[in-house]
């Protein structure tokens, strides 16, 4: 049987990530890093509410025997300083990954990245950039068992309240994004699955950008 952790299962991705988790009788424990606590009645499914997300110390023996940790967690461009970015996309995901591998060392990490994550580090776009160097830190931290999936627009399948204007725009033309074929978009239950696929079969390859993710689901129907 297997444990796994997921960071940001509240998330349009993560939510998902966990269903399929849930799903699978392989999994029998899901740990669910939160912000604050909420209702689920799932045996499998354990919540832990993180009041810091740089200090997992007092979680130590919960990281024990961990398989796969699904990383979900972002932030869109704009919505917080300079700092603050830097923070929630290199220094958090980074935290989590040294604590839980202490206790477990032949964990997976799969990260929920995005298209354009710059590996050189020499992008003037703070998300490219930032994105690049938290992939290079983990690819640094897990060798061959890290994983990359670099989504374009992501269609939030479930009705949603869209962050700014460009998302709103974006759903709304999603139907003219999908002509342009697979390199552009993908719907979050695609995303969703694709990501719990690769943490659960752990694939040869380790970047997956949008047309591999789909692809690499084609190969489960």
């Amino acid at each position: 049987m297997k444990k796994v952790v997921i960071a940001g299962s509240t998330g349009m991705t993560g939510q998902i990530v966990l269903d399929h988790c849930i799903a699978d009788a392989k999994i029998d424990e899901i740990i669910c890093l939160v912000r604050k606590e909420r209702k689920t009645s799932n045996p499998k499914v354990v919540d832990v509410v993180v009041h810091d997300f740089l200090d997992y110390s007092a979680l130590r023996s919960l990281f024990e025997g961990v398989s796969a940790i699904y990383y979900c967690v972002g932030v869109y461009t704009g919505a917080v300083n300079r700092d603050a970015f830097r923070k929630i996309t290199i220094t958090y995901p980074m935290t989590l990954a040294k604590a839980v591998k202490e206790v477990s060392p032949n964990v997976a990490f799969v990260l929920l990245s995005g298209q354009g994550a710059d590996r050189n580090e020499k992008s003037k776009l703070m998300f490219a950039l930032d994105k690049g160097k938290v992939e290079n830190q983990l690819d640094q931290l897990f060798g061959e068992l890290f994983f990359s999936c670099r989504p374009g627009y992501i269609y939030p399948v479930s009705p949603r309240k869209e962050p700014n204007w460009t998302y709103a725009l974006s759903r709304k033309i999603y139907p003219i994004l999908q002509l342009f074929g697979e390199k552009y978009s993908i719907k979050s239950t695609e995303l969703g699955k694709a990501m719990y696929l690769i943490g659960q079969n752990l694939p040869a390859q380790k970047c997956f950008e949008n047309e591999d993710l789909l692809h690499y689901l084609k190969r489960f129907k």
